[in-house]
């Protein structure tokens, strides 16, 4: 019989989290700092356990394991021994994981967008009493909270809105913009070089819907001025059609979300694309013997006598002395340097390779997230535009920007979820006040939040 006084012991809360890559550091950082109070116990899983391990270091509430997501019996054991799972895997092996955790009734966030086969789970998880909670990170994730908090701030006042556009970019902070792109990869590359590849872009623009397909993309852009960060350009991203209903925006004349990139980015990408170097489609043989100038040649018409360059610039009506075609030799494409690979690989895999020889972050190197909202609104008989926007700048090739935005939300969400602030199931993104509240409120305390600017007109007093 226990004491009149005794103090009961609660079992710690154990996390598991799947993939220690680069944007899982300040969202482990997050849950050690919380650990000893939360009565948390982490399991960090990698395919190496040395990253993982670097990533816990001699934490005693955490512990580095080894785990290939194809070995389901080990996945399934650690998804079975956890209260709440974390999928920082590729976007399309979280569908194994959830699978898993809707089985063995366990909790589940990620940072990537809800898939048409992860949102199949919502009713078995709602039946279950289990939050499968997408799209986390910073787009989509804080664009979706700090977007329906102004929304929901401006329906509250009686207001109606007209148009929503967002756009949110992954680029490189002020002195670190090297070279004519001025941009290197602070996310996954492979989502980079396939960004826009997935379908047509939709949205609605003047009460009608629009379509730009993927071969059309980059060169659909427009120009964002942000002032003292300078101007940035953005293209169409995905389908903003889907995020009508979500947003509450039924009715609305624009809807449209995209990515920011600098001035001149978009029109020497789309070189890539034209050329069919982002395809995915198919492999390419020979890769082992190919060069940087072989590969892009690969996609020629055959003229022993002329240059690569003179049969790029024919191909696609660039002058030699172009932009495009100086970005393209500063990035090595001409030359004779191996590809590096070896048996057969996509065009998109070998282009991949090729850019990260360049666009890979050196340790000094600073990344900044930069996003934007637009809203366009009638209040009072008065007609308003609204913009919104955050800029977060990073340490270092470590502790990027990038990964402050993704796991910062991520490991406050956790912990609501685990203390029960937030309560709803199913499969969810945080366009809901009982999410996005909490997060954002706890975000500013780390100096992430977007300042306002009232272009025309403005909210109601409070």
């Amino acid at each position: 019989m226990l004491p009149k006084f005794a103090v009961r012991i609660m079992e710690p809360k154990k996390i598991l989290l799947i993939g220690a890559g680069k944007s899982a550091t300040t969202l482990i950082e997050y849950l050690l700092d919380h650990a000893s109070m939360e009565s948390w116990k982490l399991t960090v899983a990698d395919m190496d356990r040395e990253i993982a391990q670097q990533k816990v270091g001699s934490s005693p509430f955490a512990e580095a394991c080894a785990l290939s997501i194809d070995d389901v019996p080990l996945r399934q054991s650690l998804i079975k021994a956890h209260d709440l799972i974390v999928s920082m895997l590729p976007a399309h092996k979280h569908i194994e994981v959830a699978q898993d955790c809707v089985a063995f009734g366990k909790h589940m966030v990620t940072a990537s967008y809800v898939s048409p086969e992860m949102e199949a789970l919502h009713e078995e998880a709602e039946a279950k009493g289990l939050l499968l909670l997408n799209e986390m990170g910073v787009d989509p994730g804080i664009d979706h909270m700090t977007a329906m908090e102004v929304m929901d701030k401006i329906k509250a006042k009686g207001g109606e809105i007209i148009g929503f556009e967002s756009f949110t970019g992954g680029l490189m902070a002020p002195g670190s913009e090297e070279g004519p792109w001025k941009y290197k990869f602070t996310w996954n590359p492979r989502n980079i070089v396939l960004a826009a590849s997935g379908g047509a872009v939709k949205f609605l623009h003047g009460g009608k819907f629009k379509y730009i397909p993927y071969h059309k993309v980059f060169r659909r852009t427009e120009l964002i001025d942000l002032g003292a960060y300078g101007e940035f350009e953005a293209y169409g991203n995905r389908d903003s059609l889907r995020y009508q209903s979500m947003y509450g925006l039924e009715g609305v004349d624009t809807l449209y979300r995209g990515t920011l990139r600098r001035p001149g980015f978009c029109q020497s990408w789309d070189v890539f694309v034209q050329l069919g170097a982002t395809d995915d489609s198919y492999l390419m043989e020979g890769v082992g013997e190919m060069t940087h100038r072989e590969f892009i040649n690969s996609f020629l018409y055959y003229s022993p006598s002329d240059s690569v360059e003179l049969k790029l610039a024919h191909m696609l009506r660039l002058d030699l002395q172009s932009e495009p075609m100086r970005r393209l030799k500063w990035l090595g494409m001409f030359e004779e340097e191996p590809v590096g690979l070896s048996g057969k690989a996509s065009p998109a895999t070998v282009l991949q390779h090729i850019l990260q020889k360049k666009w890979s972050l050196a340790p000094h190197d600073r990344d900044m997230i930069v996003m934007v909202h637009l809203f366009d609104y009638k209040c009072d008989g008065v007609h308003c535009h609204l913009r919104s926007h955050l800029v977060v700048e990073g340490d270092d090739a470590q502790s990027t920007a990038m990964a402050k935005t993704v796991g910062l939300p991520m490991g406050i969400a956790i912990r609501n979820i685990l203390n029960g602030t937030i309560a709803m199931r199913g499969v969810r993104i945080p366009v809901h006040k009982e999410i996005y509240a909490p997060v954002l409120s706890e975000l500013s305390v780390h100096g992430i939040g977007m300042q306002e600017t009232f272009l025309k007109g403005g909210l109601p007093a409070h």
